[in-house]
């Protein structure tokens, strides 16, 4: 801190300085809030509904340790609490009640966890270090940007992160790469997806206004193309088109586990059709002459694809990793943001084998996106109804001939300890 008390020092007692101090006074003073406000009805905050989920119980009872995976959820849980329905809706670059990078490291931890088996936690705390060290890096090698105007300070950070520092965005064909989502890789790698960057910059910008070094509104341009990058904009000479660019704290978390939901999901082929539907497909609720428009080789693949999976082979570079799809769904569920992610949990469930489970899953998607349903008016929606349809009706059937019996290849998955990077 003795740097960063230099800094402090060298600038104007009338202006950062003095607003330091105050903050030192009243460590408890709440933030300043930023809504952003969204056409359409918005989803209600976490409830009290007690999911019972499925992957850290199977694992167990497959000799699996998963009690650094449990802590993980358990903190990442601690966190999503926090997100009241205005707390849902402040940007990124403002918000302080939930610390986004811990619960992107909790995400990371559990992860880790599920897939090394390894008797030692991922160091959350050692890489919040890190994301103090880069903002520490630049105060100190940026003293008279933070005395300048707003443009200044913003185009020195831009330039001392994806400079100097050489932060990237992954490319097309890498960014459902491993290393690019999740929060530590991207630190130690230096190259990441878009809301990976747009998190580290924004923890900068925290950092910055926890100093008291940032004294106008700030905000982040998070990119929808495939190539650029989260930029800082001040607020105040922003465009009405810049307001669809805004992250909020539920968004990112959102973007964050649905990347690696798609990035793992068991079911690769077919990238035309939802995730959803190309499980459905693979079950064989989908009619293949409604939905299917691909070559022969397209059709082959997709074959060999569920053949490797009716193999027990859920782990592979190629063919994604039903454990991390499991954990990616079950925190979306608790997020609660969207009902479909019940639909496509159950139908992951399906796969496994826990009927049971399945069964409950799809049910209580009927139960809270039936306003949904009765709105789905293309073909796509009509499309993924029908096989929830099916599935149900398969479900029902499988538990009054089966008793919920499950296939011998559920623990085949389970137990697979390769290396899926």
């Amino acid at each position: 801190m003795a740097a960063i008390a230099a800094i402090l020092s060298s600038i104007p007692s009338s202006s950062s300085s003095s607003k330091f101090s105050k903050y030192q006074s009243h460590p408890s003073a709440p933030p300043p809030c930023r809504v952003v406000c969204r056409g359409g009805s918005q989803p209600p905050p976490p409830g009290t509904t007690d999911f019972q989920f499925a992957l850290h119980d199977a694992l167990d009872s497959s000799g699996i340790n998963t009690t650094h995976a449990r802590e993980a959820r358990q903190n990442f849980m601690s966190q999503i609490k926090r997100l009241s329905s205005i707390e849902r809706e402040i940007s990124i670059s403002i918000n302080r009640r939930v610390d986004l990078a811990k619960t992107a490291l909790f995400i990371a931890a559990e992860d880790d966890s599920l897939i090394s088996h390894s008797s030692v936690a991922l160091p959350v705390d050692a890489f919040i270090e890190r994301l103090d060290d880069l903002s520490m890096g630049f105060c100190t090698n940026n003293s008279s940007a933070l005395k300048s105007s707003p443009e200044m300070l913003l185009d020195s950070l831009e330039k001392f992160l994806y400079v100097k520092k050489g932060f990237r965005r992954s490319t097309m064909k890498s960014r459902l790469e491993p290393r690019s989502l999740y929060l530590h890789s991207v630190l130690t790698h230096r190259s990441g997806s878009a809301v990976m960057l747009a998190l580290i910059y924004s923890e900068i910008l925290k950092t910055l206004r926890l100093w008291s070094l940032l004294d106008f509104d700030c905000e982040i341009f998070f990119p929808h193309d495939n190539h650029g990058l989260p930029r800082g904009y001040h607020k105040q000479k922003s465009k009405d088109s810049d307001h669809q660019h805004i992250l909020t704290s539920l968004t990112l978390l959102e973007k964050i586990l649905r990347n690696l939901k798609e990035a793992f999901w068991p079911f690769q082929h077919d990238h035309t059709k939802s995730l959803f539907l190309r499980a459905a497909h693979a079950a064989d609720c989908v009619d293949i002459s409604k939905t299917f428009e691909g070559s022969g080789a397209e059709l082959a693949s997709a074959k060999a694809a569920q053949h490797r999976l009716d193999r027990g082979v859920w782990t592979s570079v190629h063919f994604g990793d039903m454990r991390r799809a499991l954990s990616a769904c079950e925190r979306l569920i608790l997020l609660e943001s969207d009902p479909k992610e019940l639909r496509d949990y159950s139908v992951l469930l399906y796969h496994c084998g826990f009927y049971e489970q399945s069964l409950q899953y799809l049910k209580l998607y009927q139960e809270k996106g039936s306003p949904l349903q009765k709105q789905a008016s293309n073909k796509l929606s009509s499309l993924e109804e029908d096989a929830v349809e099916k599935l149900m009706i398969r479900l029902n059937l499988i538990s009054m001939e089966e008793g919920w019996s499950k296939p011998s290849h559920v623990r085949n998955f389970l137990g697979n300890n390769s290396e899926p990077w």
